[in-house]
């Protein structure tokens, strides 16, 4: 991936992975696996085009504009991030004051690159379409090196971590 054309407002985080690329497509897409170490399942086909509903914590989250981007399985995976409701965001603790801003800043995507390094994976991801100094950049900063270290930890050991307190 070539980081040098990415916009500044993204954020980016990679992590290895000892496991093979075909596995960690798996734990990224597979509603078992999603739900042990992100607490979230996707209902989609994981088609380019498809839309996504997010399952958490009993809430379902849908929007037309949910949609997987890319789906190169073993490769790379790109979808638009969640919707942002007022459900949600009561769930997860979030006052009205931090749900207007995370609203006002729009809609974000994620990209997963899977790319083999070894006896090992390299997965990169990047959180982009982000406001530079945003809310989202901010919380996204601080949920995908928690959410990433789970993954590796269930697929490296076969337990996911325990939830990081917020």
């Amino acid at each position: 991936m070539d980081t040098d054309t990415l916009d500044s407002s993204a954020y980016v985080y990679s992590a290895y992975i000892r496991t093979t690329p075909e596995e960690l497509w798996r734990a990224l897409t597979d509603p078992d696996l999603t739900r042990r170490y992100w607490g979230v399942t996707f209902v989609t086909d994981w088609i380019t085009g498809s839309p996504m509903v997010w399952e958490e914590g009993g809430r379902t989250t849908s929007d037309p504009a949910q949609v997987v981007l890319v789906a190169e399985p073993g490769r790379r995976l790109s979808y638009t991030w969640h919707t942002f409701t007022p459900e949600w965001a009561h769930a997860v603790g979030i006052d009205d004051d931090l749900y207007i801003r995370l609203v006002e800043e729009g809609r974000s995507k994620v990209t997963y690159e899977i790319e083999p390094a070894g006896d090992m994976v390299k997965l990169t991801v990047v959180h982009d379409d982000l406001k530079a100094s945003g809310t989202i950049r901010g919380l996204v900063s601080e949920g995908w090196p928690a959410l990433v270290s789970s993954l590796k930890s269930l697929l490296e050991t076969g337990e996911e971590l325990p939830e990081v307190p917020r």
